[in-house]
Formats: C-alpha cells, structure tokens, sequence
C-alpha cells in the first residue's frame, strides 16, 4: 500500500509537471511548433494551388454520399463542385453559385454575407502559417480538453479585422479545430466550428483527410473524406471565373469524380470530433 501510494504520488507530480510544461509555451512558440509539424514554412510557401478530391457525407443532402472536388489559389481563390448540388467559386473579390435547374443552369452571385464570409477565408494555409506576416495577433487562451486530447486554444486577431480561435494538439502540435464568426441568414451572427483528423503526408505537407462540421448532442457531423489532394496543379485564373462566363472551362464541364491516385499511407494522427454545428467550405 506504501508502494501504491508512493507511485500515486509521482503520477500526480508528473501530471502536473506535464500540465505546468504546457503551460510554459508561449503562442509564438506553439504556433512556430505547428508550422513544422504542418512541414515548414518554406514548403507551404511554396504551393501555388491546391486540389482536394473526396466525398461528402451529410444527412442534409440530396444523397448520403456526394462526390467534391474543391480547387484552391493564392491569394484566396476558390471553386467547390459537388455533385448533384452545383459549382460555388469565389476569384478573390466577387463570388457565385451556379445550381442544377431544368434547362439552363442558374447561376446567382453571393449574398452579402456569403461574399463576407468568403472574403475573409485564409485561402490555402490557414490563419496561422505566416500568421507574422499577414498582420494576425496570436495569443494563448487556455489548454483545453477536445475529443479526449488536449489542445493548446489560440484566439487569431486578424490584421483584416475580427476574430479566430484554432485549437492546436499538445503533442502533434497540430490543428485539430478551428471556429470562425459568420453572418446567419437573418444577420445574426453565429460560430462555424469545424475539427480535422486523419492526417496524411502529401509531399512533405502534413493535411487533414477528415474535416467534420455540425456535430453535437444527438447530432450526426457533415463529414468531407478527402481522398486525392494535389499540390501546384496547373489551375489558369480562367477556372475562377462567372461559372456563366463564355469561356472554355465552363463549356461542356464534366463532372466530378475523375480517376485519381491512391492516397498515401495516412499518420498516426487521430481524428476528432465537432463540438459546434459549421458549414461547409466556401
């Protein structure tokens, strides 16, 4: 019983040890550890566009399983096609959805708070890969416990004004939930939360295959499975345009679920779960 208690005693001191080491970190020094285990600075700076390929599976659509393809370009360009629901794209400034309608298809531009929303969007890296440079304040909040691990919270004060919270993995030091403030449709505003899991090493980049939104009580969470990403593929300013525009990219445009190639083997990073119902990406 001695022994037992002698032992108690030093789990207790090295729980504390842990929770006091944590602690210790500033939100500098949390957010440089998240760009390296994300795989540097340099290679993010590197990637000029971005292609996810994967499905979506969402008790709220028209299929339990929908085929996505989302296309990414600096600085903060846009297009998501998924199936059976139609093409959202975003150039950086102006923004439209083109849906499925007997005979033409429609095409309507953003509403305001869709256009905010998109505007405000990171583009291709997140709100802190070169937080530093873009203008963004980074502090530490708290460390808190999400889906059973603890996480470093960081609220992000955006140089373009407003405020973030991202939620970085005390031992992966990766991101495992990120929430934004987004205009509801009555103009109330309202919390996208979203959390990512499954990580995979995609030439050198550390990316979340498993990104869940609106989870909760009772609730069943949108999850978006990637399964190809694509890095620098050759994606001309063309794609972003008016999906009513007169060019070759819209003209008998296929749709999505082209053949892809296996993703790579997935890392030991675990998966976790939403805690705020979110949306989709813009």
């Amino acid at each position: 019983m001695a022994a037992a208690t002698i032992a108690l005693g030093l789990v207790a001191v090295a729980l504390a040890a842990g929770c006091a080491s944590a602690a210790k970190l500033s939100a500098a020094e949390i957010v440089a550890k998240n760009v390296a285990a994300r795989g540097g600075l340099d290679a993010w700076r590197k990637v000029e566009t971005m292609v996810w390929i994967g499905h979506i599976e969402s008790a709220h659509a028209p299929l339990p399983s929908t085929q996505f393809k989302l296309e990414q370009k600096r600085p903060n360009k846009t297009r998501l096609q998924i199936n059976a629901l139609g093409v959202r794209v975003f150039d950086g400034v102006q923004g439209w959805k083109l849906r499925p309608a007997r005979g033409r298809p429609e095409v309507q531009p953003y509403t305001p708070q869709e256009l905010k929303f998109a505007q405000a969007g990171h583009g291709i890296d997140g709100p802190l890969i070169d937080s530093a440079a873009k203008g963004n304040r980074v502090t530490l909040e708290s460390v808190d416990e999400i889906g059973g691990r603890k996480a470093y919270h960081l609220n992000v004060r955006l140089a373009k004004g407003g405020n973030e919270d991202v939620w970085v993995d005390t031992k992966t030091y990766l991101d495992i939930r990120y929430d934004r403030m987004a205009d509801g449709p009555a103009g109330a505003l309202r919390r996208v939360s979203a959390t990512y899991g499954d990580y995979r090493t995609v030439e050198g980049l550390q990316i979340p295959f498993l990104l869940e939104t609106g989870a909760g009580p009772g609730k069943t969470p949108d999850k978006m499975q990637i399964e190809t990403v694509v890095l620098d593929a050759p994606l001309d300013d063309s794609t972003f345009e008016n999906p009513a525009a007169p060019h070759p990219r819209n003209r008998g445009r296929p749709s999505v679920a082209p053949q892809a190639p296996a993703p790579t083997a997935p890392s030991t990073a675990p998966s976790a779960a939403s805690e705020e119902r979110g949306s989709a990406p813009q």
